[in-house]
């Protein structure tokens, strides 16, 4: 059965041009009911007060926030997640109990948890050990709310290892095999994986099943579809023919507005009934 596409807005790379706060409100106005940020602060811990702002302003613009990052340190910086690296991955952990909390507090149910770049002078097997150890608590953590982490393939110049949509469910199997927790999935950015020469389309045969969230951008530039080369429609169509329901998180950088960067989806269809 194919099902009909739901679009989510990051707020994190759309509508930068107002404070954060306000983001939750402007995605509304766009016409969307669904948002995802990565972890809104610049430190892994933050005050209840600003976690009580943040949750209003996400309920109050009436949206529902469908998936946050755990902290990944400067991820417009050189950073590309801390779990892995052993002088960061506490930053992790003592971010897990905060996201969670979070999540909770706004039916959130998928959690994106960034494994980390290569660091010199340590081994990348200490370092898978450290990540995998790291989101089998996240996992775990995630699980008394019922919902699902994230490992990303990501592109770039940064020494991140996840490259591949193979290489990003080596490490999910291992959490699941290791941690013997079964809440652990694919987040499958169409961009990412392009980027990286991965071949899209099988990926999505491979492994759509465990395919739990999705992003897209086009290429070059990680622009709005319909910017690049991207066949994003066709992939997503694929995707949505071999069963996904999930949503298709917008997770570009406007080539010009945020508002005018959504003419390429009709009005009427970004809004989706939210379950």
């Amino acid at each position: 059965m194919t099902h009909v596409p739901r679009y989510a807005v990051n707020c994190s790379l759309i509508f930068t041009e107002l404070p954060v706060l306000e983001r939750p409100a402007a995605a509304r106005a766009a016409g969307f009911d669904a948002i995802e940020f990565w972890w809104p602060w610049q430190t892994p811990t933050v005050s209840d007060a600003e976690l009580d702002a943040f949750a209003a302003a996400v309920r109050d613009a009436g949206v529902q926030l469908v998936g946050l990052n755990f902290f990944a340190g400067d991820l417009l910086g050189p950073d590309c997640g801390v779990a892995s690296i052993p002088a960061r991955t506490n930053e992790f952990r003592e971010n897990i109990e905060l996201v969670i909390g979070l999540g909770g507090r706004l039916a959130t149910r998928r959690f994106n948890a960034l494994f980390g770049n290569r660091v010199d002078g340590v081994a990348a097997s200490e370092q898978d050990e450290l990540g995998v150890a790291a989101l089998i608590d996240a996992a775990r953590a995630a699980g008394s709310i019922g919902a699902t982490v994230m490992v990303e393939p990501v592109s770039g110049p940064k020494p991140y290892p996840l490259r591949t949509a193979a290489d990003a469910m080596a490490i999910a199997d291992r959490v699941r095999r290791e941690g013997r927790v079964d809440n652990i999935g694919l987040l499958a950015d169409f961009f990412h994986l392009a980027r990286n020469g991965d071949d899209v389309a099988a990926a999505i045969d491979s492994w759509a099943d465990d395919i739990v969230h999705v992003q897209i951008a086009d290429a070059p530039g990680r622009h709005e579809p319909g910017t690049g080369e991207l066949d994003l429609r066709g992939w997503t169509t694929r995707l949505l023919d071999a069963g996904y329901d999930g949503w298709i998180a917008l997770e570009y950088v406007p080539s010009g507005s945020s508002a005018d960067s959504f003419g390429w989806l009709p009005v009427d269809e970004r809004a989706a009934a939210i379950r």
